[in-house]
């Protein structure tokens, strides 16, 4: 399975190091958000934890008002997780920033227990438990979500 995503990201003066340069901290922190967002989507829950990040190799620096762009890529699908890699470029020049080839996100229940998630039906390896894995609505999960309102309208206040 080979899902992608990219996302781009302006760096400004607050983002930048001691060096004038885009500080590590900043970009990994972006990284996490970006593929933690990408996971939470394709496995369809908002409960997830960032469980591994491989090593990662900072390859050249990011100036300021130079634009970013993260992109993700699924490597693996697991009954409670996905393995995603990610690599960051200089829009305009491709110029390769830093690469990572494995990150892994695991959905979890709201007391931190690892569930199954959407995809884990993708997953060759028979069932262990007794945990159903959800069914795919017929529409998108966000659609169902933004027919909700959470908030009151102005007549019912």
């Amino acid at each position: 399975m080979s899902l992608k995503f990219r996302t781009r990201k302006v760096v400004k003066p607050e983002d930048l190091n001691c060096n004038q340069t885009l500080f590590g901290g900043r970009l990994l922190s972006w990284i996490d958000e970006e593929c933690g967002i990408y996971c939470a989507c394709q496995m369809q829950t908002k409960t997830l934890i960032t469980k591994y990040i491989s090593e990662m190799n900072f390859m050249s620096p990011a100036h300021l008002g130079e634009v970013i762009e993260i992109g993700v890529e699924t490597v693996d699908v697991g009954r409670t997780s996905l393995t995603v890699s990610c690599v960051v470029r200089d829009k305009m020049t491709e110029r390769t920033i830093i690469k990572i080839d494995r990150i892994v996100f695991v959905a979890v229940s709201e007391t931190g227990r690892p569930v199954r998630h959407a995809l884990s039906h993708l997953v060759s390896k028979p069932k262990t438990d007794n945990e159903p894995a959800p069914k795919l609505p017929e529409t998108h999960w966000w659609t169902n979500l933004l027919s909700k309102k959470p908030w009151k309208s102005k007549s019912e206040v």
